[in-house]
């Protein structure tokens, strides 16, 4: 079963494209749900894939939900799953799928949170300093407000995918898929101050693959973790008095974006959805916010 828990592994990432964010998910729920059929069946230390029934298959759907996982967190056990019994079938481990036709829960309607437009500059311009420390906080939050990106995507960044001359970064997402971002004026003059302070020329320097962008005190490539208490930090400091994520800030940028009045596919090209449906909840963010609007305002509300 190690063989074949590898080789999907490997079908993952070469045939799907999957991100490593996804493989890790991927791997926790596959492998908790083997610890669980495990201690109903052969015990620990056994393969026990083949013993997976509906019965079984429901009575950890059953222990997930007093775990009180979040739907959608079950939601992507039940697609990890029913994924790596696909494979099994496909590769003649199993004669069929049990979690073929096994209903995935309907996820709750929420509407992503967002920062206004004031609260967002109140937070960018938090990250006041003139150290190196501050100018990288600073390039960060202007980055992510300015972009769009995922944290992942920021992270990710080396110098060759910054064009501070063209305004535009070049980011890889999830599938593996590239796509160009536009940087405001803001982002720019701040990611310079950054680069600069670094010892670093950005015209000079630029298309250098080597060079990481965001880095940590030892010189590495700075983590996700490290840039939501960067994020956290500033939220303290601005004083928003509300829960922000740094996927909050891709959230506030959509949201900012079609207020302003851009096209629901514009949008979708910016956030790198592959799906339309994906973008289509930023509507109902703007809209909600147009009814909150009107019935303040409006007389006859």
């Amino acid at each position: 079963m190690d063989t074949l828990l590898r080789k999907y592994f490997d079908h993952l990432r070469t045939e799907k494209n999957a991100s490593p964010h996804t493989l890790l998910n991927y791997a926790h729920d596959i492998n908790r749900f083997g610890a669980f059929i495990a201690k109903r069946t052969r015990g620990p230390g056994a393969p026990p894939w083949r013993a997976a029934d509906r019965s079984l298959i429901r009575l950890s759907l059953g222990e997930l939900n007093t775990l009180k996982l979040a739907k959608s967190s079950i939601a992507r056990a039940l697609s990890a799953l029913r994924s790596f019994y696909r494979f099994m079938v496909r590769e003649g481990a199993l004669a069929t799928n049990p979690f073929t036709g096994v209903a995935t829960p309907r996820r709750e309607k929420t509407l992503p949170k967002f920062l206004d437009v004031n609260a967002m500059r109140r937070l960018v311009e938090a990250a006041s300093g003139t150290d190196l420390r501050s100018l990288r906080d600073r390039a960060i939050l202007e980055s992510l407000s300015s972009t769009g990106i995922r944290v992942s995507e920021l992270t990710g960044l080396n110098l060759e995918h910054v064009d501070l001359l063209g305004e535009m970064v070049r980011v890889r997402g999830k599938g593996n898929k590239e796509r160009l971002a536009p940087l405001g004026r803001h982002a720019v003059e701040a990611l310079n101050r950054y680069l600069v302070a670094r010892g670093i020329n950005p015209v000079r320097a630029r298309g250098t693959a080597a060079v990481v962008v965001f880095i940590n005190k030892n010189g590495g490539r700075l983590s996700a973790h490290a840039v939501r208490d960067i994020v956290n930090k500033y939220v303290e400091k601005a004083a928003l008095n509300q829960h922000v994520s740094p996927h909050a800030l891709r959230h506030s940028f959509a949201t900012h974006l079609l207020d302003a009045g851009a096209d629901l596919r514009s949008v979708q090209e910016l956030l790198g959805h592959s799906s339309l449906s994906t973008t289509q909840v930023y509507t109902h963010v703007t809209a909600q916010r147009m009814k909150e609007v009107y019935e303040k305002a409006h007389p006859r509300a």
